[in-house]
């Protein structure tokens, strides 16, 4: 018995994702191109569903689409992807440890700032003598916006 074809649109219902997904995963090679009908359409098969639910499980554990394209090339190239998977993993597990070290760091001032707060006088003539009169601890540095959840810009 034949192997079942998907078209794109039954594929991506399937797995929850949008059909453009699905085509920009084809042009940048996390997808090998598919077979198409003679009107166009493209039909995909078990070994793409597997595909894309690795690709999700990887996005999902925090990789990037270029890492996991790492990842497909070394197994296309018929060596095993874990060793570098570890790496990529550590480097991952370094990078929330930092976030973490600046995380504390940045509420450390905060609750610093908010005690300093109770005590500053409301001055006449700046914008908040909160901010005005605050000397950030030695080494204290701005807080990425992505950590903080802030994304009010000026205007």
């Amino acid at each position: 018995m034949p192997e079942k074809k998907l078209r794109i649109g039954e594929l991506a219902a399937e797995l929850g994702l949008n059909p453009k997904t699905i085509r920009y995963y084809e042009q940048i090679g996390l997808l090998p191109a598919v077979p198409r009908t003679e009107s166009g359409y493209r039909l995909y098969g078990a070994a793409d569903v597997e595909r894309l639910r690795f690709i999700g499980k990887a996005k999902a554990i925090g990789l990037s689409l270029e890492e996991i394209g790492e990842i497909l090339a070394l197994r296309r190239e018929g060596r095993a992807p874990c060793e570098h998977v570890l790496e990529l993993l550590d480097r991952k597990l370094a990078a929330v440890d930092r976030q973490l070290r600046a995380l504390r760091a940045f509420r450390r001032e905060l609750v610093g700032l908010r005690a300093e707060a109770a005590r500053t006088a409301i001055a006449e003539g700046c914008v908040c003598g909160i901010i005005e009169h605050h000397q950030p601890a030695d080494g204290a540095e701005p807080v990425s916006r992505s950590l903080t959840g802030s994304t009010t810009r000026l205007r």
